[in-house]
């Protein structure tokens, strides 16, 4: 089964093009234009061994807002779209992942029913250039639209490097749990028949 997505956002504020393969090595080419969530975004590729290629353009002159958004967005829209039908999945997954001081639980639920769970506060208000709040806009559109639920949990942390960055990771060893075949399961794991 070909598990990959290619999907276009283009508003008045950004332009966003991704591909993804689920079933990849965790090969990334990211470039939107804001240093590190480049970072994040090549730390969650490779954690998820999905194979990524993300392109934005945005209108990072007012702020970094709309471009980290809509790249949610986006990404989300692309793993529903190469998950199909979502036959055969584990559908949950879970990961607490460290990151020296910093430890970031995650658990996903592919259910259809797109919800972001934040705990993860964050002293520093950035990191370089990097608004820490904007985590919390990425995670919820791209879980809001990947139609999942997805709780994110801080369990210690100082840094709000490690903070973001174990974020992140863990998300993405969740994910990669949550998506891979489950070789019980041909269908659809769902009670309701659907997912």
């Amino acid at each position: 089964m070909n598990r990959t997505a290619k999907v276009v956002r283009k508003t008045n504020e950004t332009d966003v093009e991704v591909q993804l393969n689920l079933d990849g090595t965790g090969t990334c080419d990211i470039s939107t234009g804001i240093g590190f969530f480049d970072h994040m975004l090549s730390a969650f590729g490779r954690h998820a061994l999905f194979d990524l290629t993300l392109k934005a353009k945005g209108d990072t002159w007012i702020d970094d807002h709309h471009t980290v958004e809509d790249v949610g967005i986006t990404l989300g829209r692309a793993l529903g779209q190469a998950l199909g039908d979502k036959a055969g999945i584990r559908r949950f997954g879970d990961a607490c992942v460290p990151l020296d001081e910093a430890l970031i639980q995650s658990a996903v639920d592919i259910s259809g029913r797109g919800q972001l769970y934040w705990d993860v506060p964050i002293g520093p208000d950035k990191v370089g250039t990097f608004d820490c709040e904007l985590a919390h806009e990425f995670f919820a559109g791209f879980a809001r639209d990947a139609g999942m639920t997805l709780h994110l949990r801080e369990i210690s942390g100082v840094n709000a490097h490690h903070i973001l960055e174990a974020s992140f990771k863990s998300c993405a060893r969740a994910l990669r749990s949550a998506v891979e075949s489950d070789p019980r399961c041909s269908g659809i794991p769902s009670t309701k028949g659907v997912l």
